[in-house]
């Protein structure tokens, strides 16, 4: 495959002469997601097991998933900074070794200072899925990177297939063995990306030094307000990304509260999310692509958001949680619409800063996210189960998409959708 039609980028530092493309990535990301997603299912009760209450439960579920998303809210555009500068390749690894060192010290853990303090040092670490978004975009023309972000979803979302439903198996065993096969992964994921993942920066494209005073996330999201055609799609994403963010600190522990839901039953309803996500961005948003503009997309899928997060907070039985999944299609396509348009405004020197940056801004809502769902939760947490009023979290998160909605629909008539650049890398 060749990666452009310029001869200096034929030089692509890589391991054994391999030219860097999608399907290594594909595949970094897919053994990541499935590390990840082994734990979903067991955190939650984790935590509880160190609780006395289920109050205490959602309060100290909060603390933990708080402590993560304040670390990567400051290391994010480090290491996109530093991806810039040496590369994808390395950062990744670095990743990798945290995630590892995550997952093994939490299953350890004897006291939820230790989660707690983990959860800090693997955040600082962690950026994996900004890089490997800085990669794609490295590798992809800008007419592509829809295509192949959905692509790169597609991945997340078999990750999500595979790991929850593993995670929910292993966890009904023992709470703590998911987090020890988690480590195991990601160690392998190192291994993997030592030996046979290239890299997609060439030397030539990568930024000359690091300005530290430019690297601070404040710097960062300020900086992606000020990309043509971005601006206040800024607040789009962050809003959006606020109530995904809500939606993965709760769900656990709302279906618990409201169907008496374990790790099993949580790993299958996290699996059938994962289908979904496959199917749509692997295929079906491609043949949107062809039909529309990621413009169009982008607002589509935030309406169904809405009207998804609305239904599942005011679902009584459990088997209402699958119907909701299916009937979400376009809102699984939100997310590479976004990267898409965000990607394309910024050059090719500062993929790596912009996808920094987007992993900030998404820090930055994973930091409040828990604090306001698991507070949520705590407040509703003695109310029988099946009542309507514990999904409250979710009422929000169908709030926060209309007001995104709303603010996506007014930059889009002030800015119509026009051509991407002439690419500098033609895949």
């Amino acid at each position: 495959m060749r990666l452009t039609d310029d001869p200096s980028v034929d030089h692509v530092s890589k391991p054994k002469g391999r030219a860097a493309a999608m399907p290594f990535i594909m595949i970094t990301v897919l053994i990541d997601m499935v590390a990840i997603g082994l734990i979903i299912p067991v955190l939650a009760p984790l935590v509880g097991k160190f609780t006395g209450s289920q109050a205490d439960q959602a309060f100290w579920y909060g603390v933990v998933t708080f402590a993560f998303g304040v670390a990567n809210f400051i290391g994010s555009p480090v290491l996109g900074a530093l991806s810039d500068r040496y590369g994808r390749r390395p950062v990744l690894l670095i990743g990798f070794t945290g995630l590892a060192l995550s997952f093994f010290v939490t299953g350890l853990a004897t006291a939820l200072w230790m989660l707690v303090a983990v959860r800090l040092v693997s955040g600082a670490l962690q950026a994996n899925a900004s890089i490997a978004q800085a990669y794609v975009a490295d590798i992809s023309a800008p007419d592509q990177r829809a295509k192949r972000f959905g692509l790169l979803g597609a991945m997340f979302g078999m990750g999500f297939i595979l790991g929850p439903v593993m995670g929910g198996l292993l966890g009904a065993i023992d709470l703590h063995l998911p987090f020890f096969v988690a480590g195991g992964l990601a160690v392998l994921n190192a291994i993997y990306g030592a030996f046979v993942l290239p890299e997609s920066l060439p030397v030539e494209r990568r930024s000359p030094a690091i300005d530290w005073t430019k690297v601070n996330p404040v710097a960062s999201l300020r900086r992606l307000t000020e990309l043509r055609g971005v601006g206040p799609l800024v607040f789009v994403m962050g809003l959006s990304s606020l109530a995904q963010f809500i939606l993965h600190t709760t769900w656990v522990l709302y279906t618990m509260f409201k169907f008496g839901w374990g790790p099993k039953e949580n790993g299958w309803s996290l699996f059938a999310v994962g289908v979904m996500s496959v199917l749509v961005q692997g295929g079906l948003i491609r043949v949107a692509l062809k039909r529309t503009t990621p413009q169009r997309i982008a607002v589509i899928g935030l309406i169904s958001s809405a009207i998804t997060y609305a239904l599942w907070g005011a679902a009584t039985e459990g088997w209402m949680m699958y119907a909701v999944i299916g009937l979400n299609v376009f809102g699984f396509m939100v997310q590479a619409a976004m990267q898409t348009l965000v990607s394309n405004a910024a050059d090719d020197e500062s993929q790596g800063r912009t996808m920094g940056a987007l992993g900030s801004l998404n820090s930055l809502t994973a930091v409040f996210a828990p604090v306001i769902g698991s507070g949520l939760l705590g407040f509703v947490s003695h109310l029988p189960r099946g009542d309507w009023r514990i999904g409250a979290p979710f009422f929000l998160c169908s709030a926060l998409q209309i007001t995104a909605t709303v603010l996506a629909l007014r930059h889009f008539r002030r800015h119509p959708a026009t051509p991407p650049h002439p690419a500098h890398v033609v895949a």
